[in-house]
């Protein structure tokens, strides 16, 4: 996929209406589509209508009620370069707006496969019968990972200068603590994987088992890499660039010919560019801004 392909936004508002709808089913509000999630599984955010014109304050407002009335997050997700003008109307509908950097993979850049340290890159099967224990571990890296400030490590100290206790970051103790998976969630992860349009990648040592997650989910011939996560006592190894480009490279082959991401924030976005990829806009992600009291 050549960068300055004027086909690529467009392919992208595709890529992000359809995601979700082999598990919704959608309300048009005003401007916006919200995915309403069936079943188990994570819930799903309010987007601008394809081909429709830019929400309103009163837009936000209703599918806000909307949201709270089922009980789901308060959550909207767009494309700044399509939608330019929303920004300012979310902010000022009393959103706070996270402006991740948008980035496509340049298939000359993609760095090769490479061995990780002490560890291996894995794809979890769906029909195997350590499925369920593997997508547990892999979720809960994921809800340590990125629960974690991005300057934790295994590298802390147990004290501070004053003495004052430092608390470790989360290793696989943590991990493997946290609660299993109910049965209904367990039977979505391998239907969405058997349908080969959700694929989950794990790094995992075999002496302190998964360490490392990330997925990518495919449809049409796009594919986004999201969700990547090192368990804190695990960073600085290089574990996140590698699957990632390992995640970007099974894309590929599976047929794929545009793979992006969303970057949390522009040093996210710095290790991204080393495996290939290259930022083209920006992907706004609004919730509630946090009133102070």
């Amino acid at each position: 996929m050549a960068l300055e392909d004027t086909d690529i936004f467009p392919r992208l508002e595709r890529f992000y209406d359809a995601v979700p709808r082999d598990a919704t089913v959608t309300e048009d509000i005003g401007q916006f589509v919200l995915f309403v999630r069936e079943g188990a599984g994570w819930h799903y955010y309010a987007r601008p209508r394809i081909g429709g014109g830019t929400p309103s304050a009163a837009d936000i407002t209703a599918v806000r009620m909307r949201q709270r009335d089922l009980g789901v997050p308060e959550a909207f997700e767009w494309v700044h370069e399509t939608t330019s003008d929303l920004l300012a109307v979310a902010r000022s509908a009393g959103l706070d707006v996270l402006l991740a950097p948008l980035m496509v993979l340049d298939r000359a850049a993609l760095v090769p496969d490479l061995p990780v340290a002490g560890a291996a890159i894995r794809f979890l099967d769906p029909a195997s019968a350590d499925f369920a224990a593997d997508i547990a571990a892999s979720r809960a890296v994921a809800q340590l990972g990125f629960g974690a400030p991005a300057s934790a490590t295994g590298a802390a100290p147990a004290t501070d200068r004053a003495g004052a206790l430092v608390v470790e970051p989360a290793d696989p103790a943590q991990r493997d603590a946290v609660p299993a998976l109910p049965e209904d969630v367990i039977a979505d992860q391998v239907r969405r994987h058997a349908s080969g349009r959700f694929l989950t990648g794990v790094v995992e040592s075999p002496t302190e088992g998964i360490l490392a997650t990330g997925a990518v989910q495919r449809v049409g011939g796009v594919a986004e890499v999201a969700g990547v996560a090192t368990l804190p006592s695990a960073r600085r190894r290089g574990y996140a660039s590698q699957l990632t480009a390992s995640l970007a490279r099974r894309a590929l082959e599976a047929g794929d010919d545009l793979v992006f991401l969303s970057a949390g924030d522009d040093d996210t976005a710095r290790l991204y560019s080393r495996v290939g990829f290259r930022r083209i806009g920006t992907a706004c992600i609004g919730s509630p801004a946090v009133v102070a009291v």
